[in-house]
């Protein structure tokens, strides 16, 4: 059984180019091995994943995250059950809301600004899937 999780986070310390590089380096890393896809989308301080697979791969990997010392205030956006993966390309994309065009964020929030716990799951989700779709992904592993 396929399911998707979608959560929000914040960074505990200041988020530097290093900082992304070493959670992308572990989720590019152990996400294969775990048949786990999904996409990271941070701004600032904030960070949005979503993590898709088989039920215990992704609660066991959830459940590290929210142990991460990296990570504070983990906030379960959504879990479903889900028929087919929607990232199933990206063994863990990366979108740096920070370059993302802001006409793009105003279409599906308030403010210009990436802020996942103001946002309902589905429409956190449709703002992934156009960033997908008009490529305004900075980087991808398969």
């Amino acid at each position: 059984m396929l399911i998707r999780l979608l959560y929000a986070s914040r960074s505990a310390e200041p988020v530097t180019p290093a900082l992304v590089d070493s959670i992308l380096a572990q989720c590019r890393k152990r996400n294969p091995e775990l048949g786990i896809t999904g996409i990271l989308c941070h701004c600032g301080e904030m960070f949005m994943q979503v993590l898709e697979g088989g039920r215990g791969p992704v609660n066991a990997l959830y459940n590290d995250i929210v142990r991460d010392p990296r990570h504070k205030d983990v906030t379960l956006l959504q879990c479903v059950e889900v028929s087919e993966r929607r990232f199933a390309g990206w063994t863990m994309g990366l979108v740096n809301a920070a370059r993302i065009n802001q006409s793009t964020l105003l279409k599906y929030s308030e403010k210009a600004v990436l802020d996942p716990y103001a946002l309902p799951a589905r429409v956190a989700l449709a703002l992934l899937e156009e960033l997908i779709a008009t490529a305004q992904i900075v980087g991808r592993a398969g």
